[in-house]
């Protein structure tokens, strides 16, 4: 890592730079008094509590909604006044805008298909166009506030889209886009109507960052699923450039919720919370008005635990608090009408006259209150049926600096990950947490005390600050390679061109997949399109210039495709050739396929074994390919990968010392005799053309073998991301055309020759007689293809 990468990768431009948070909502409440007259607060709750500790140690600028819809414009112009004290700026949106964007779109549809509710989704879908404007006005805000080395930060699902339209109008800024909600499996992602403008509006960004591994790979499955794209590890090549993907697993501040669960006044609530009878045991759960947080199975959970342990009667009191939110759609005051005819059916089942099991308490509340909660309980109850994270979890933890305390974990929340000392329950089995809760109501104090140190010391060595500075540090890191591979690199088609225009003679060698067309499925739909071929003739017949393709496809295939065109063709790495202005093929090394026998039976059984996957028979080599393979997941990798591995290893390991190559190629394992590659046919095609400048572009590890093997002065390029020896580097094959377009458009005409295509190719005619072909001598076998 070079110093200019090392300076950001340790923070120093996280620190220095001015971050622009995007949230759905600001961190603050905005409220008109009847003067008209405007009052600004910060939030609890939420990202605003999370968030709010580390961007007030920064010079940054929160954009979001403010709260209000339809404020009149002298109202906005007081709220913006207000706002820039707390260095936040609004969007305003209409009420129209929100309920179409945020009602019906991403609390009608994203929220529960990415906490798998599918069953909530409504029959007909209806806000698209408006959810798709509403981050357009997003993005235009944050554009207007954007200065050079600002890095911007977009959060949550309500704003998938905003990465992609900055891209648009900032191509150059850090953009970063966080998940606070679980991402869902490929199989119920794709349910969602609009799922490739999701993906699409995500990837704008350089980085994603998810609570957990898990999340991650749901996500990079859901690109293969849906768009057809690889991730390699955590890096996704896309549209002329790559965005990363990383885990950052939220926290909360610690240093706050640890003095304030010791400040006095709060230790004296907890007292009197605890009432006359300090023997009774206070079970709590804290929990936002929602379907996703398992409140009803809890309540049915105190019901079994009643009639598991009678005696428990009069000894046990649940409080659950449970927080207003989104009460103006139907949903939600019907869940919670439903809720409280549970609550009241369970109480009046077991209450007795001095004693009632569950106290509901609806209604939000200030943090000394919660934190005296927080102490007074014995036991937490954390049991969401699917959570990004939760971090009630967390605030209970830190607040507990007495080392006492239960916490009763779902194994769906996201902390579940990070806090294996909590007991962990599967929120949907009743009987189950019902014994968990018996469980950590009989717990001795020393193992409450060692499971609470235990949570203690995970939940301070992650909290927000060190979140905040995980992302911001990363994007930053990511950025600056971005930039260094830039600056690097250059912008290689200026350079490319200006040398090869100089040229007296040049030689095109051009790979074929994932340099010339994106990576097909199959074998069949990789066929080059119009566009290509009338390029490859425009290149071909520019003077001084030749043009070869190396691939590993077959000779048949290869000679079909491109028929006509004045190319040099090799097939399978080398193997086979065909040179310009001849229809025939050279078989450039004699070998003989018995091997095949012997080899072939193993891919079959692999394909057998892994649907979606297939065996592709060459001449002279063998290839399994498991781009369509299924994506369950084994071993951290998903099984086509899986697969790969494990047939690569026993290849290896059968093959010995056997004169034959294993290969391992973009979802596909080749095997070919030993000796055969693109290295090897180089010097072929260098001997035909001595003194010619040589241009080589390629993306593979087969055509790292072409690069080493060419003179130093070579013009090597390697197509997308990762390791090369190449010289210069070109995003995809997108940007592969437009230089080889450059080239043909910026060609000077040959003295005394019209610049038309029929010109251009009797010269290029001319050049080919004079660069006249040179037999292979013994090794040499011409074959008619």
């Amino acid at each position: 890592m070079d110093a200019h990468i090392t300076s950001l990768a340790n923070g120093d431009r996280a620190k220095a730079a001015r971050v622009l948070l995007v949230s759905n909502r600001l961190p603050v409440t905005v409220a008109l008094d009847e003067q008209g007259a405007v009052n600004v607060s910060w939030s609890a709750g939420g990202l605003a509590t999370g968030l709010r500790g580390a961007y007030k140690c920064a010079d940054s600028l929160w954009i979001g909604w403010p709260g209000l819809p339809d404020l009149p414009g002298e109202a906005e112009e007081a709220v913006a006044a207000e706002l820039e004290r707390f260095r936040c700026s609004a969007v305003h949106l209409s009420a129209d805008e929100i309920r179409a964007s945020y009602e019906d779109v991403a609390n009608g549809v994203l929220w529960p298909a990415f906490h798998y509710e599918l069953d909530r989704l409504p029959a007909e879908l209806a806000g698209w166009d408006v959810f798709r404007k509403v981050n357009e006005r997003f993005a235009e805000a944050v554009a207007r506030h954007y200065r050079p080395g600002d890095l911007i930060w977009v959060h949550d699902y309500q704003l998938c889209l905003v990465p992609a339209i900055l891209r648009r109008l900032i191509p150059d800024a850090p953009i970063g886009f966080f998940f606070h909600i679980p991402f869902p499996s490929s199989e119920v992602f794709s349910v969602i109507p609009w799922r490739e403008e999701l993906l699409t509006g995500l990837l704008g960004a350089d980085l994603i960052g998810f609570h957990t591994a898990s999340y991650l790979r749901h996500f990079a499955t859901t690109l293969r699923r849906v768009l057809g794209m690889e991730v390699d590890i955590e890096t996704v090549q896309h549209s002329r450039r790559e965005t990363h993907l990383g885990v950052f697993p939220m926290g909360v501040d610690v240093p706050a919720w640890s003095e304030l669960g010791a400040r006095a006044d709060v230790t004296a609530r907890a007292s009197e919370i605890r009432g006359e009878d300090p023997e009774q045991r206070i079970l709590l759960g804290i929990d936002r008005l929602d379907y996703t947080k398992g409140i009803p199975r809890r309540i049915l959970a105190i019901d079994r635990l009643l009639s598991l342990e009678p005696d428990l009667r009069g000894k046990v009191r649940f409080v659950q608090v449970t927080v207003p939110s989104r009460e103006n759609v139907e949903s939600y005051a019907s869940f919670s009408r439903d809720l409280d005819e549970l609550i009241g059916h369970v109480n009046s089942t077991w209450a007795t006259e001095n004693w009632v099991p569950i106290h509901n308490l609806h209604r939000s509340l200030p943090q000394d209150e919660i934190a005296a909660l927080y102490r007074a309980s014995d036991v937490m109850l954390v049991t969401p049926v699917r959570d990004g994270m939760n971090l009630v979890a967390k605030e209970f933890v830190a607040s507990r600096g007495d080392d006492d305390g239960v916490l009763i974990l779902s194994e769906f929340a996201g902390a579940a990950v990070e806090l294996s000392a909590a007991l962990h329950v599967n929120p949907y089995d009743v009987d189950a947490m019902a014994l968990r809760i018996r469980e950590a109501l009989a717990m001795p104090a020393d193992e409450r005390r060692r499971r609470m140190q235990a949570l203690r010391a995970q939940v301070g060595a992650h909290d927000i600050r060190n979140w905040a500075d995980a992302f911001v540090g990363r994007l930053a890191e990511v950025v600056a390679r971005r930039d260094a591979a830039q600056q690097q690199l250059g912008a290689p088609h200026g350079t490319l061109v200006a040398e090869l225009r100089a040229a007296e003679a040049v030689l095109v060698l051009l790979d074929y997949d994932g340099t010339l067309v994106p990576f097909a499925p199959t074998p069949e739909q990789a066929a080059p399109d119009r566009p290509l071929l009338t390029l490859l003739n425009e290149l071909a017949s520019r003077p001084r210039t030749e043009v070869h393709i190396l691939s590993g496809r077959d000779h048949a295939t290869l000679g079909s495709w491109f028929a006509g065109l004045p190319v040099g063709l090799h097939a399978e790495h080398g193997f086979w050739s065909r040179w310009p202005g001849s229809g025939h093929w050279t078989q450039c090394q004699r070998v003989s396929d018995e091997w095949k026998e012997r080899i072939r039976p193993i891919l079959e059984y692999f394909t057998r074994a892994t649907p979606g996957s297939f065996v592709e028979e060459k001449p002279h080599s063998l290839a399994w390919h498991y781009r369509l393979a299924t994506d369950d997941f084994v071993g951290g990798c998903d099984f086509g990968e899986h697969q790969g591995k494990e047939l690569r290893l026993l290849l290896v390991e059968l093959l010995g010392r056997a004169p034959l190559n294993v290969l391992a190629g973009n979802r596909v394992v080749e095997v070919r005799p030993e000796g055969v590659s693109k290295g090897a046919a180089a010097p072929l095609i260098l001997d035909r053309h001595p003194g010619a400048t040589v241009v080589a572009i390629g993306d593979d590890t087969t055509d790292e073998d072409l690069f080493r093997a060419l003179p130093s002065g070579a013009l090597t390029v390697h197509v997308g991301a990762g390791p090369s020896v190449a010289r210069f580097r070109l995003p995809d094959h997108d940007s592969v055309r437009r230089l080889l377009s450059e080239l043909c458009e910026r060609a000077p005409a040959a003295v005394g020759v019209a610049p038309s295509p029929s010109g251009r190719a009797r010269v290029a005619g001319a050049a080919f007689r004079r660069w006249t072909h040179r037999p292979f001598g013994a090794r040499g076998q011409e074959v008619h293809g």
